[in-house]
């Protein structure tokens, strides 16, 4: 049984360490047959973007020890799908020169130190092909290029008018290094270099929350035209994101730029899991019973015309089930992020928005146009780039899609429970911060007065405002109504406590033995109309199981009994007699 690599990204890991590997070395001849000169693919987070990139390294790079010798990879790709290529592709391996970056260090609080990590991503590329120095291709001026980017990392940006002085300085010579470095490269090796960028929006993405967006999108743009645009040293390039950024003018003038989304064709079985590769997962790890399990938490995403399978998610639930003995699927995707779309939705939700996610958490389906160009910049200004930017990052999926004139519309959908899970919990953390600024004293008073109906009415004013996720639970109720009664002055609410024969639902103390506790029994109903039959029912349960009685055995002065009953979003209450 082989080792999983939970967490591992880069493919020689795999191969060299023998760990489970998911065969996607087709993707090296997919690219080389279906992609341009510049390439991008957008594909939601931990879904092997990372991995990807690394494998087409490993193919591609003509790479050398620490004694200027040329390393053989070619056992890396040994017993592997992309042997069975043609010569042509396979002549290809080892024979460029490439650059590998992946911008995620460029998550950060400020311009300066995002900027001072992308420095140093691309610094450390330089310092990896450092055996330029040695080179009697390069003049005097090449080689003082390459070390004065070499420098650079030396320091660090200080809050001051110097510290903003180096930071020009540096965003000058950073702007244009990769470029730069392709040309020393290929006057070196007289071939054209292989870019691979990786995580290109993350910069972006950080610094539209952070807010220093236009400095970072200008950086971005001066960089990847240097790079991809009016680099004549270009042989390919390959870069992976959660979005495409084109209205940025960052893609501006590329004129073989291949754009594949969620929604695109081809490569399709690059990223991810498909239902054939899952299976044999699970069957290798003896999980195959587990398997409609997996579909029901995992599966779901559409890239193209295949199904996929969450691939970060399922690792994680084969290295649970076998390494940890873990009875149940866990949300591993969704724990990897802060999910801050989601909360903005819910939280800005209109009335409308909050119908759209009652169907959707119900089940079903919602159309929306689909434009692929959204910015960051572009998220906030309607609902429907909201939904744009779910869609293509991962937290919705298409069902179908039709054309309207110039216009694209995608029926979609939650994929799997996995993500049903991330909106319930938003939706539920954003209605318990609803519930603790709403004033209760209204309530206190109606409960000290025994008047039912104004109890009734005032649960259900507070449950008007939330989004149903709750599919009529008895548990969600009872929780709703406990956090109501938490805070009510001179009593103790204390659920499923035993008293009588039975555990009623709630019941409130109080602090002083003369006052009287008060009784709560929670029933739910599917319909309306059988809402009054709740009340009845939970009335035969405070007597049949004589809570009344536990409360006054413990010597309480008297015992008052409400039944609750909850349908949907409405509530009415009733006084036991």
């Amino acid at each position: 049984m082989q080792r999983i690599g939970m967490g591992y990204e880069f493919y020689k890991r795999f191969v060299d360490e023998k760990l489970y590997y998911v065969d996607k070395t087709l993707l090296i001849r997919d690219v080389v047959e279906q992609g341009g000169t510049v390439t991008l693919f957008t594909r939601p987070r931990r879904f092997g973007k990372t991995l990807a990139l690394t494998t087409l390294q490993t193919f591609f790079e003509l790479e050398y020890d620490y004694d200027g010798n040329v390393v053989d990879n070619a056992r890396y790709f040994t017993g592997k799908k992309i042997m069975e290529a043609s010569p042509e592709i396979l002549a290809m391996q080892g024979q460029y020169p490439v650059l590998f970056m992946t911008l995620k260090s460029a998550k950060q609080p400020n311009f300066k130190n995002a900027f001072y990590q992308l420095r140093n991503v691309i610094a450390s590329e330089v310092d990896r092909h450092r055996y330029l120095l040695e080179s009697e291709k390069l003049n005097d001026e090449d080689k003082d290029k390459i070390r004065t980017w070499l420098a650079a990392t030396l320091h660090s940006y200080s809050y001051d008018e110097e510290g903003d002085r180096e930071l020009e300085k540096d965003i000058g010579a950073f702007a244009t290094a990769i470029g730069d470095l392709c040309k020393l490269l290929k006057k070196h090796h007289d071939k054209n270099v292989i870019i691979l960028i990786d995580e290109y929006d993350v910069p972006l993405e950080n610094a539209y929350y952070a807010g220093f967006y236009r400095q970072m999108v200008g950086f971005i743009r001066s960089m990847f035209e240097s790079a991809l645009k009016t680099n004549t040293a270009l042989e390919r390039a390959i870069i992976t994101g959660c979005l495409r950024i084109s209205k940025e003018s960052i893609f501006t003038g590329l004129n073989n730029l291949v754009i594949n989304s969620v929604r695109g064709t081809g490569f399709s079985e690059g990223f991810g899991f498909t239902q054939e590769e899952t299976e044999a997962m699970l069957a290798a790890y003896g999980l195959s019973e587990k398997t409609e399990e997996v579909r029901k938490w995992y599966n779901g995403y559409l890239f193209g015309n295949t199904e996929i399978y969450n691939p970060w998610s399922v690792t994680h639930y084969v290295y649970s089930k076998v390494i940890d003995g873990m009875q149940f699927p866990e949300p591993y995707w969704a724990n990897t992020s802060g999910n801050a779309i989601i909360k903005d939705l819910v939280e800005q939700a209109d009335e409308e928005t909050k119908e759209e996610l009652e169907k959707l958490i119900a089940g079903g389906t919602i159309e929306k146009r689909i434009h692929e160009d959204i910015t960051y910049d572009d998220i906030y200004q309607s609902r429907e780039n909201l939904w744009n930017f779910l869609f293509f990052t991962g937290y919705m999926r298409k069902v179908s899609e039709r054309e309207d004139g110039d216009d694209v519309y995608v029926a979609m959908r939650i994929p799997n429970l996995e993500i049903k899970s991330i909106y319930r919990n938003q939706i539920r953390n954003w209605f318990e911060g609803i519930v603790r600024r709403t004033s209760r004293q209204d309530l206190y008073a109606a409960i000290l007065q025994k008047d039912a109906d104004t109890i009734g009415d005032i649960l259900t004013d507070i449950l008007g405002k939330t989004i149903s996720t709750f599919d009529s639970s008895e548990f969600f109720y009872h929780g709703f109504l406990h956090s109501m009664l938490t805070e009510m002055p001179r009593y103790r609410a204390r659920s499923n406590r035993e008293a009588g024969d039975g555990r009623p639902d709630i019941v409130l103390y109080p602090n002083r033995p003369r006052d009287p506790a008060y009784i709560f029994e929670v029933k739910t109903r599917k319909k309306f109309s059988e809402m009054n039959d709740g009340l009845l029912e939970a009335y035969r349960q405070i007597e049949d199981k004589k809570y009344e009685e536990g409360i006054l055995d413990e010597g309480y002065a008297g015992a008052i009994s409400f039944g609750i009953c909850f349908c949907k979003k409405a509530c009415i209450a009733g006084v036991k007699a």
